[in-house]
């Protein structure tokens, strides 16, 4: 049956009324089920809707062919891609916006479902989307101002080229910003509301408007502070709590404004609080609603919680201070969803910024048990958030270090170490660092046996400078008080030194080459180490060399190995000393001295 009323639907000598009356029962059908969309898909029913027949002159037959596309473009099993198939679909689209309030309600929505990311963006942006939607924010059908603001809060989403045209749109003489103001007054319906506050936000984030707009700072935040309440829909407080994190998300100013905000801190602990306990038999329907929206909102509340604590002490103690906060946070890094246990270890990395709470909270509730267990074989989004975490762990003063330590740690870093992802190298490297500074012996030749020459080596030909930089803190924290240098040294150290050499004489920056000749200074501390760099006549050339750089924190660090070299007090030093006189480092000495550098001519 439907191939036959696509047959008659596509051919030119039916009347204009029987196709008409065949797109109303295509768009009938396509209401039902979504097998019966599936089936609609497979007759091609989208091209025969959309080739010539948007050319008619008949206003009846396409407005019920738009009514039938969108009916197919919303339904979830309908791919968003054929939309975009044929690029003159767009253009004649585009062009149909005029021709009455339907055409405009029913292509908008199109535009608006259909719109998944940036190249979807650009296309939409590229046919004029901006110009011929823009004046249609004004038209006297709700409906209609309704779908085109939808079309607007999905074109501009994380697109600074469309924040940035917006700003600048007028209509009849009134900017877009100030209609999007307008739209989100308390008396207008819920999710314009939420919608236009999507619009000002994408905007803001884009650098469009400054975060310290009034737009901004009396009206889109407090909108969805609003939005999250209780008296709003599940839905509603949903949107408006993943909308606020990513507004607020960078800005410390939006972060505090929040948080005194409405008592939002305690409001969203009202979050974790569905599905409610059912009472009577009738709630069986409110408790299916519950359940599906309850991981939604746990998902949110965690994300704002993450965004409000990112960078202040205060909020993070009033956070944390909300009622089984950190009991819930463990609960959801366990929880099935992996959206909600990525919300939740995002969560505990804003937290874990907190020196405060790294001794308090943290290790009353054994936060890295879990921590560790979402390590294992968790998808790399999780990974990259939930080694950060760990690296907060891992500082000296947390007292986490020691159990950690115990539960693996070294082998699960060495292997983050060796990702095909920058992200997680990185990670890897700086936690094993952190675990570094100022730990015992022991734990110093559990990383280097983890992680192992090669690794090494090819952690310091990293095309990255931050993992670059990172593994030359690890060495510098492994080569730290003089009988760890000693011990290294005799096990590592011909490795160690071919790679200072390696780093001396390779293209790096200065703040590499500073951080290389740190650990030579270092190794230069050491009671036996100090030979290996006094019978390398190619390692003392470069640190004569680095003494008459043109870079002043170079100089002082190639001073430091020499001072370090010379001590009287120690053995050989005589000897040192007649060698490094021999090889001209008095003479450079003595140049320094004059130099106008404070720092130089002192040392």
């Amino acid at each position: 049956s439907i191939s036959r009323l696509l047959y008659l639907l596509q051919q030119e000598s039916s009347s204009t009324e029987l196709r008409t009356e065949c797109a109303v029962v295509l768009g009938s059908l396509a209401m039902g089920t979504e097998n019966n969309v599936k089936s609609l898909l497979d007759c091609h029913i989208i091209p025969a809707l959309l080739q010539g027949r948007l050319l008619s002159p008949d206003l009846k037959f396409i407005e019920a062919c738009l009514r039938c596309l969108r009916t197919i473009f919303i339904s979830p099993v309908t791919p968003e891609d054929l939309l975009y198939t044929d690029v003159t679909v767009i253009s004649h689209l585009m062009a149909l916006l005029t021709r009455s309030r339907y055409t405009q309600e029913y292509i908008c929505q199109i535009f608006a479902h259909c719109c998944k990311g940036p190249d979807h963006q650009t296309i939409l942006f590229n046919h004029g989307a901006v110009q011929n939607i823009a004046h249609l924010l004004v038209s006297t059908s709700y409906k209609v101002r309704m779908q085109a603001l939808k079309c607007f809060s999905v074109l501009a989403f994380e697109n600074p080229q469309v924040s940035m045209t917006l700003v600048n749109v007028s209509v009849d003489g009134e900017l877009l910003p100030q209609i999007f103001v307008k739209m989100l007054q308390r008396d207008k319906p819920i999710e314009m509301q939420l919608t236009s506050a999507k619009c000002l936000t994408s905007m803001c984030r884009a650098g469009a408007i400054r975060t310290d707009d009034s737009c901004i700072v009396l009206k889109t935040l407090p909108c969805l502070v609003r939005m999250c309440s209780k008296e709003r829909l599940l839905e509603e407080r949903v949107e408006g709590a993943e909308t606020l994190a990513y507004l607020i998300e960078t800005d410390v100013e939006l972060q505090r404004i929040a948080s005194i905000t409405d008592h939002l801190i305690v409001m969203l602990a009202d979050y974790f609080k569905y599905p409610s306990s059912v009472s009577a038999i009738t709630d069986i329907k409110r408790l299916d609603h519950d359940l599906k929206h309850a991981h939604e909102l746990r998902q949110a509340a965690f994300k704002l919680y993450a965004s409000l604590g990112a960078n202040d002490e205060d909020i993070r103690k009033k956070i944390i201070e909300t009622e089984n906060m950190m009991d819930r946070i463990v609960n959801g890094l366990s929880e099935s969803s992996i959206k909600v246990r990525l919300a939740a270890v995002r969560c505990l990395h804003s937290l874990s910024r907190s020196v405060q709470q790294l001794r308090t909270s943290f290790q009353d509730h054994a936060v890295w048990k879990p921590l560790m267990k979402v390590l294992q074989n968790a998808p790399n989004e999780i990974l990259v958030v939930a080694s950060s975490t760990l690296c907060n762990l891992l500082l000296e003063f947390s007292p986490s270090k020691e159990p950690i330590l115990e539960s693996g740690a070294i082998e699960l870093l060495c292997s983050l170490t060796q990702s095909e992802n920058l992200a997680l190298r990185v990670n890897g490297i700086w936690a094993l660092m952190n675990m570094a500074f100022q730990a015992e012996q022991k734990i110093k030749s559990d990383i280097l046996r983890g992680l192992s020459t090669e690794q090494l080596f090819q952690l310091l030909s990293d095309s990255d400078v931050n993992v670059l930089m990172k593994t030359l803190g690890l060495l510098r924290n492994l080569l730290s008080t003089r009988p760890h240098i000693d011990h290294i040294m005799s096990t590592h150290g011909k490795q160690i030194m071919q790679a200072v050499t390696l780093i001396l004489e390779g293209e790096h920056n200065i703040e590499v080459k500073e951080q290389t000749l740190c650990i030579l200074a270092n190794i230069a501390d050491g009671t036996t180490a100090k030979e290996l760099i006094m019978t390398n006549d190619d390692i003392l050339q470069k640190i004569k060399y680095y003494m008459s750089h043109s870079n002043a924190k170079l100089q002082l660090a190639a001073m430091f190995c020499i001072s370090n070299l010379i001590w009287n007090e120690e053995e050989g030093s005589q000897e040192r000393q007649d060698k490094l006189r021999d090889m001209g480092i008095v003479d450079i000495l003595h140049k320094l001295s004059q130099s106008s550098d404070p720092n130089l001519c002192d040392k």
